[in-house]
């Protein structure tokens, strides 16, 4: 399988599936890529799932879906509430 996502650091690279597992986050594949490492990808990481709605809809522009945003966006309320992150300044 090929990993999809733009962000990953084996982006771009096959590796070949050797199993899967869950956690509470949902479904992920072990993928063992050329140097021997092996790392645990959600599927809809690579093109095993097929192009998200917001790529299509983004006619290939969006770098990450809706969903990541939203997550994204939870971890740094987390982060600064727990004084952990800089609060962001007003421009």
């Amino acid at each position: 399988m090929t990993v999809t996502h733009p962000f990953h650091p084996y982006s771009g690279q096959r590796g070949a599936c050797v199993g899967k597992r869950g956690n509470r986050g949902g479904k992920l594949l072990l993928l063992r890529f050329d140097d021997g490492r092996i790392c645990s990808v959600p599927p809809q990481w690579t093109d095993a799932a097929g192009p998200s709605l917001e790529v299509i809809a983004g006619n290939g522009r969006a770098l990450c879906s809706l969903t990541d945003l939203l997550e994204l966006s939870g971890l740094v309320e987390r982060l600064i509430s727990q004084g952990r992150c800089a609060t962001p300044q007003r421009l």
